[in-house]
């Protein structure tokens, strides 16, 4: 039953306005829904992610978009004042770190919580 329900990532934010322009004005997600504890956005292929106030996450990976050109996405994205991370473990250069047959980079949120973005070859059946 599951395996054909839609999932909807879920990111718990301090200041749910301020997740709403980042995401809809920056990440250029399209907003659907907004309530008074939160909103809802959808990306790509059916793909959805939901703001909700709590206690944000800070430091761990909470969602990734898959991409098909990584340094166009990260190019448009600083142009909308998305700053990528650099990080050591897993090294990056110019934000981007090679992963197997993949590569990723990160961002982060106006609360910490981390967003990846990830092209490569993906699994079987997506």
């Amino acid at each position: 039953m599951l395996a054909d329900a839609l999932a909807v990532t879920t990111v718990a934010v301090t200041d749910v306005d301020r997740a709403k322009r980042f995401f809809a004005e920056q990440v250029g997600l399209t907003l659907f829904d907004e309530t008074p504890a939160g909103c809802r956005f959808g990306a790509g292929r059916g793909s959805r992610l939901s703001v909700r106030r709590g206690q944000p996450n800070v430091g761990q990976t909470v969602a990734h978009f898959e991409v098909d050109d990584i340094e166009a996405v990260i190019r448009d994205l600083t142009s909308r004042g998305v700053v990528f991370e650099e990080y050591e473990t897993p090294k990056t250069v110019d934000f981007i770190a090679q992963i197997g047959p993949a590569r990723g980079a990160w961002f982060k949120d106006p609360d910490g919580n981390v967003f990846g973005v990830r092209e490569g070859p993906v699994p079987e059946g997506w």
